[in-house]
């Protein structure tokens, strides 16, 4: 299975900015929908080159950090 990342940055102003990695086609959509229920409304996005390669399924599993 490949692995899929988001990396999270938050700048000294509070935004909120995300990179999904990994995800091919549309299938971000379902990290996008999580990110947007964590951090609210998604105010600006833009699509990788990824995005427009043949879709794959996804699978969320959520681990937290010790």
């Amino acid at each position: 299975m490949a692995q899929h990342d988001i990396e999270i940055t938050i700048t000294k102003t509070g935004e909120v900015k995300a990179h999904i990695k990994g995800v091919k086609g549309k299938g971000c959509g379902s990290y996008k929908k999580l990110l947007a229920e964590i951090v609210g409304k998604i105010k600006q996005e833009q699509a990788t080159s990824e995005y427009y390669e043949p879709d794959e399924k996804n699978r969320i599993n959520l681990e937290q950090g010790h």
